[in-house]
């Protein structure tokens, strides 16, 4: 396809250099080695083609978000999704456009020739378009015609036709190009461009108070030098009037900022929480993730509100440092100022630590109230009631002593620090005054510093004080913001293709040792095991033999200490997380595995890649009504859109059971592995249920008690 003169689309053989040159080109990569270009089993499979952008964008250290383009977004995500690649058919091949960036209603494509073409958004849709559009043009000739459109509206209303027609039709398969959630926080925050709107929105702040400042300054000279006349009027009102955009301006970056940075830090949490280890979620009660989800808000409500306002207080304070220094008082006044902002400082230091204390008091009660409420009926049933508020009394005494404490010096920061500089800044200019020395305008200028720096301290105290509850929040929350950036396996692009039919072995494991770090001896030891297709096996043990664990390390969840474990030939480096997870899928124990919040449909499809459809949906339904499930969903009054969960429709042990062994078989994995998955079914919903797993299951690996 060619636009002009130069051809700017990309060959299928050579994606690889495509998505390389692209990464390179932006920036977000710098890695040496050049992906490989797919071969044509991968470019004619478009679940395989996803699958090898999304392995070949993870081996640059980026993600590729996929995206399906239909005609009326095509013009939007040009100017908005760069760098990313754009998957389009023209005469029945496929090609690609390496989208650059955009600026303003300009897109940059890189091309083959690794130059830099520009052109318009409009006119770049307009060709991407026109196999598309070219069946539809001689009947829109026809309609025009018979309107009797005038030529100088033909092509506009033509185009208005066309859109509306192709408005829902998809036209390209797309893949935006960006730094991965556990990539550098500050290079993500450069690469949205926040610092730059941090400067922005500081000097506009600068500029507000200067022409504040400044229309006071005109006033107060009209005045006292006896010059008001209609002239100094209308200048300092156009001031005062040039203030409103100004601030308009700063409330706008501020949005967007706050917008930005939001979302950035709540991706990274969520990555982090899905990075951490079984072991470390296992040893961590509801109580404690339920305080991690209350101090995240905290963290980003408090630390964006708090570092704005002692952004804008430090402006104050220098401006108001600026003006005592000219004033009655002098460069000295300034200096008070400066002395009392580290007395601030101070207090606001003891008030950090005596509100860290008394989080960490409320957050051990939290998890205690909340772990008590979880296990209610077991403590009706198995605890004596005289023993229900053993310590509750403590615990109470103990928090109100740390309230107190928190109390005594919160009011000492937020009340005494912008109320005592008034003391302070007025006995500052109080020799100048007494001893005559001072004008009666370096007067009024210092008292003008002082009503300043009053107004920037009490911003200042808020300030702090938000970002104090930022840094205490931060504490709880800092493990699953590290978490995110724990590396991981990108896996080979070549995997994404690899044919699992033509190795007959699924599983081969030779030597497998496992260790918890809790025990001294290994829970697995010479561990060997090997599945082949269409196998059906059940494996039996007693309890704490390490059979949960060889399903974990089976899944992908856990690795070895030692010993090598293959699926398909392919080892966990090679296929990474992702493609192995699509190989090998499980129903855990029924302590590990979850019902969420959401709709039964949701819960049993929750494995499957890319958006789901309308066949989807029946499909889960016919696996349900397979496993007995049918009934269920039948009385539930929305079917398979029905809420469940905590806050939904409850589901029994039984029912749920079924519902996890859906969620494995609905993945389509070549291996199926269910831990305990039946213990929980009467014999007539075990029959129908294993009858459907052993018809379903390309292989399957079952796993009992002795």
């Amino acid at each position: 396809m060619t636009i002009g003169t130069p051809n700017i689309t990309w060959p299928a053989s050579r994606l690889g250099e495509a998505v390389d040159s692209l990464a390179r080109r932006s920036g977000l990569s710098s890695k040496a080695a050049e992906t490989r270009n797919p071969g044509a089993s991968i470019v004619g499979e478009p679940a395989v083609l996803n699958r090898w952008v999304e392995t070949a964008a993870a081996s640059l250290g980026l993600e590729a978000e996929p995206a399906g383009i239909r005609h009326s977004e095509l013009e939007d995500y040009l100017r908005t999704a760069g760098p990313a690649v754009i998957c389009l058919t023209h005469k029945g091949e496929p090609q690609f456009l390496a989208v650059l960036e955009a600026r303003g209603r300009m897109v940059h494509v890189l091309g083959p020739d690794f130059a830099v073409h520009i052109f318009a958004a409009v006119r770049l849709k307009a060709q991407l378009c026109q196999e598309v559009e070219a069946p539809l043009a001689g009947e829109i000739d026809r309609i025009l015609d018979q309107a009797g459109i005038l030529a100088r509206r033909r092509e506009r209303t033509a185009n208005a036709i066309l859109a509306d027609r192709l408005a829902s039709r998809k036209v390209a398969d797309g893949w935006s190009l960006r730094l991965p959630p556990g990539a550098s926080f500050w290079r993500q925050f450069r690469e949205m461009k926040l610092p730059k709107r941090l400067f922005a929105m500081a000097a506009a702040h600068l500029a507000e108070y200067l022409l504040w400042i400044g229309s006071w300054w005109m006033i107060g000279q009209a005045a006292l030098g006896g010059r008001l006349d209609r002239g100094w009027l209308t200048a300092w009102a156009l001031m005062l009037v040039t203030l409103a955009p100004v601030r308009m301006l700063q409330t706008w970056l501020q949005g967007r900022i706050a917008i930005a940075g939001g979302g950035l830090l709540k991706v990274r949490l969520l990555a982090g929480a899905l990075r951490l280890e079984p072991d470390e979620i296992r040893h961590q009660g509801a109580g404690q993730f339920l305080g991690q989800v209350i101090e995240a808000e905290a963290v980003e409500s408090l630390a964006l509100s708090g570092g704005f306002l002692a952004l804008v207080a430090a402006i104050e304070l220098i401006l108001a440092g600026a003006v005592l220094a000219v004033g009655a008082g002098g460069p000295v006044h300034a200096l008070l100022l400066a002395a009392w902002v580290l007395v601030s400082v101070w207090l606001g230091w003891r008030y950090f630590r005596s509100a860290r204390s008394w989080t960490s008091d409320r957050l051990d009660m939290t998890h205690g109230l909340v772990e008590r409420m979880v296990g209610h009926r077991t403590r009706l049933a198995q605890q004596a009631a005289g023993h229900w508020h053993d310590g509750e009394d403590q615990e109470l005494d103990r928090y109100f002593s740390l309230s107190r404490e928190m109390d005594r010096n919160e009011a000492w920061f937020l009340a005494f620090v912008p109320r005592g500089w008034l003391l302070v800044g007025v006995a500052g200019i109080g020799p100048a005054f007494v001893n005559g020395t001072g004008s009666t305008a370096g007067l009024a200028v210092a008292l003008g510093g002082i009503l300043l720096a009053f107004g920037a301290l009490q911003r200042l105290t808020s300030g702090l004080w938000n970002l104090v509850g930022a840094a205490i929040a931060w504490e709880q929350v800092a493990p699953l913001f590290h978490a995110a950036a724990r590396p991981e396996t990108a896996g080979h692009p070549a995997s994404a293709a690899a044919d699992s039919s033509a190795n007959s072995k699924l599983i081969e494991a030779y030597d497998l040792v496992f260790r918890y770090q809790e025990r001294p001896e290994p829970v697995l030891r010479h561990c060997n095991l090997s599945v082949w297709k269409g196998d059906r096996i059940l494996l039996e043990g007693p309890s704490g033999g390490g059979k949960s664990t060889l399903a974990s390390m089976l899944t992908g969840l856990r690795c070895p200490d030692s010993g090598l474990l293959l699926v398909g030939g392919l080892d966990r480096h090679t296929l990474g997380p992702i493609g192995w997870r699509r190989r090998v899928a499980a129903a855990p124990q029924f302590h590990e595995n979850h019902v969420l919040t959401g709709t039964f449909g949701f819960n049993a499809l929750m494995g499957r890649d890319g958006i789901l459809t309308w066949n989807d949906f029946q499909e889960a339904e016919t696996v349900c009504n397979e496993l007995g499930l049918g009934d269920l969903v039948r009385r539930m009054p929305a079917g398979m859109l029905q809420m469940v969960g905590d806050t939904g429709w409850q589901l029994s042990h039984g029912e749920r059971s079924r519902l996890f062994i859906a969620r494995a078989l609905l993945q389509g994995a070549d291996l199926i592995v269910l831990d305990e998955s039946f213990a929980a079914l009467d014999p007539e919903n075990l029959q129908c249920a294993l009858e459907c797993v052993l018809r379903r299951a390309r292989s399957v690996l079952v796993i009992a008690h002795r």
